[in-house]
């Protein structure tokens, strides 16, 4: 007997030694990638200008740090209102807070599994023996009660890290979870200034194609009251009609695009579109930052929360793994076993009705039909997966980058262009006006330069837009500087 106990200690010992030992790789952070610019062909020192609204040259500034709340660099109390509420109120990103939440909570769960488990049990029963069946109680008593307390504990010595690799990837999936939320923040927030945006250019897309629509209508007109009197031709009304219809039929789509982005914005708010509440957004009432922060790449790939999803689901397949290669080896199982048994309640603590046992239990696989070593394949192959995703998801996030410097510059060249054509159309519109007054043209002329201005305005309206919508994009691009948020950066996400 002392010897089993001896053997029994021994291998306990062994089991614990060797429970410092994980197998499976071990994941390693990886480095940044080799890039020096974020596209071949140089970056201007700044943007082109415009003397119109949102015109402002724009500068970058290498190695700048990216705000928390960027979007405030807009100078717009509604627009800094609107987005606060959709940060408070949107069921997305309550989704993915509670989606963090359940992987935070499925890692304290499995790291339970490190400490040993106890179960405390009591049971009675009512017993009648018959007599030609054996044992009884010493009081050779056929009809008696039982009255039984016990403590269990059982323990599993993690051997081959089975359980460490398991929590290993749990703290990866709830990792991957804290930066699918930080990149739903992050994205909400220039979804909200992109709609803004949207709506503030359409609503005056609008108003400017309405206008169109009169001048042409007058348009119309007279031309048709020229025809009857023989000095328009049938083919220079026909031509006048047909543009009147198409600005006419481009009026309704505008109205819907307006209306639905009334709706987007509603919803990123967490509200339902008969909520929506009044706040008409006005480009010109939103200040296009001048000064453009521009990460070094080798930052990059910290801040993107999209890549360091990805590098935490690179390490939970890593993890696995090792799940999946312990789940092959054998397994320790060490019990332990106290309590009592009486024939009355009042004598279960006595001397004389106690009881104890110890065992070990050692189990190891022999033949699952390939189960486990396909398992371990399979295990493999999402590792090198996520690996290739991970890589995907780092050269994504250069494009992103490289497409939006690209975006910045031309569409600064556009907005340029746009000005300088919307000041032609102005100059001419101004002309045309003078000469109908001292009766050098007619009224027609005016109207056709008119006509030449709104198309200007509408063009211009668009590009005024897209720089707002570009410079969204970029700091959305650079990781949106969740960093500073302490509720997205606070060390509780790390544990």
């Amino acid at each position: 007997m002392a010897m089993w106990k001896l053997e029994a200690t021994t291998c306990a010992c062994a089991a614990l030694v060797l429970a410092g030992c994980a197998v499976g790789p071990d994941f390693h952070k990886p480095g940044a990638p080799d890039a020096k610019a974020y596209d071949a062909g140089a970056l201007p020192a700044q943007t082109a200008s415009a003397p119109v609204t949102g015109g402002d040259a724009q500068r970058f500034e290498g190695g700048a740090d990216i705000p928390g709340d960027w979007w405030t660099l807009f100078q717009s109390p509604a627009l800094d209102a609107l987005i606060e509420r959709a940060l408070k109120n949107n069921p997305d990103l309550a989704a993915a807070r509670a989606a963090l939440t359940v992987a935070q909570e499925n890692t304290l769960a499995q790291r339970g599994a490190y400490f040993p488990s106890v179960d405390a049990d009591f049971s009675s029963s009512r017993q009648k023996q018959p007599g030609s069946l054996a044992p009884v109680p010493n009081n050779n008593a056929f009809l008696y009660s039982l009255f039984t307390p016990q403590l269990s504990v059982s323990y599993v010595p993690d051997v081959f890290g089975l359980n460490r690799r398991t929590v290993e990837s749990l703290q990866a999936q709830a990792q991957a979870a804290r930066f699918q939320l930080i990149a739903a923040h992050v994205a909400l927030a220039a979804n909200v200034v992109n709609a803004a945006v949207g709506e503030a250019a359409l609503r005056e897309q609008v108003k400017a194609t309405e206008a169109l629509v009169d001048i042409e209508t007058q348009s119309v007109e007279i031309l048709r009251y020229q025809f009857d009197k023989g000095y328009a031709s049938r083919l220079d009304l026909a031509a006048q009609e047909s543009q009147l219809a198409q600005t006419q039929a481009g009026l309704p789509p505008l109205r819907k695009q307006l209306e639905q982005q009334r709706h987007l914005i509603a919803a990123l708010a967490g509200e339902f579109p008969a909520q929506a509440r009044d706040a008409d957004f006005d480009l010109a009432s939103l200040k296009l930052p001048q000064d453009l922060p521009l990460s070094l790449p080798s930052q990059l790939v910290e801040q993107r929360p999209d890549v360091r999803q990805a590098q935490a689901n690179w390490h939970a397949a890593s993890a696995q793994v090792g799940v999946a290669i312990a789940s092959r080896l054998p397994q320790i199982t060490l019990s332990a076993n106290a309590g009592s048994t009486a024939l009355q309640i009042a004598d279960v603590f006595k001397a004389g009705t106690g009881f104890w046992s110890v065992g070990l239990d050692l189990a190891a696989p022999i033949f699952q039909g390939g189960k486990l070593l396909h398992a371990e394949h399979a295990a493999k192959a999402q590792l090198v997966q996520a690996a290739a995703q991970y890589r995907s998801t780092v050269l994504t996030a250069f494009q992103n980058v490289a497409d939006t410097l690209t975006a910045l510059d031309e569409d600064a060249k556009a907005l340029q262009a746009a000005a300088a054509a919307a000041d032609a159309a102005k100059t001419t519109l101004d002309v045309a006006q003078r000469q109908t007054q001292a009766g050098y043209a007619n009224e027609l002329s005016l109207l056709n330069a008119q006509q030449a201005w709104q198309q200007a305005r509408i063009a211009l309206i668009q590009a005024q837009a897209n720089r707002y919508a570009d410079t969204a994009a970029m700091y959305l691009a650079l990781g949106g500087g969740w960093w500073h948020d302490a509720d997205l950066s606070g060390s509780q996400h790390e544990d």
